[in-house]
């Protein structure tokens, strides 16, 4: 399984999904990854208001932030390598960074064999 390092910009709290304007992004890139910690891979987030320290002990993300500036974060890290930064990434982009598949998804059929399953339409 892979580890998923994410070093965000400073937010209010660990996902930043609080307060009364959020970034409509960050509860879907929140819920996947809690997804990814579903399939089995380590997860950690790291918020530069809060934890400082992980930023200054981690040479990619001392380096993004020297080089570059906070307006590089999010840099998202997988197994020890950068892979993005600047933009929090899909799940199908986390998933291929991870090789974690994604089932597909259909509908549920009717069994009744018609539209309303009662052997007339509505």
């Amino acid at each position: 399984m892979s580890q998923v390092q994410v070093f965000d910009k400073p937010m209010c709290c660990s996902t930043g999904v609080c307060g009364p304007q959020v970034d409509p992004v960050l509860p879907r890139f929140a819920a996947d990854l809690d997804w990814l910690k579903s399939k089995g891979h380590q997860v950690e987030r790291f918020n530069l208001a809060q934890q400082p320290e992980a930023f200054t002990s981690n040479e990619d993300a001392q380096r993004v932030l020297t080089d570059q500036g906070v307006d590089a974060l999010p840099l998202i890290v997988v197994d020890g390598q950068p892979v993005s930064q600047g933009e929090y990434p899909s799940r199908e982009t986390l998933a291929l960074w991870t090789r974690t598949p994604i089932a597909s998804q259909s509908l549920p059929l009717s069994s009744g064999g018609d539209c309303c399953g009662g052997g007339s339409c509505c």
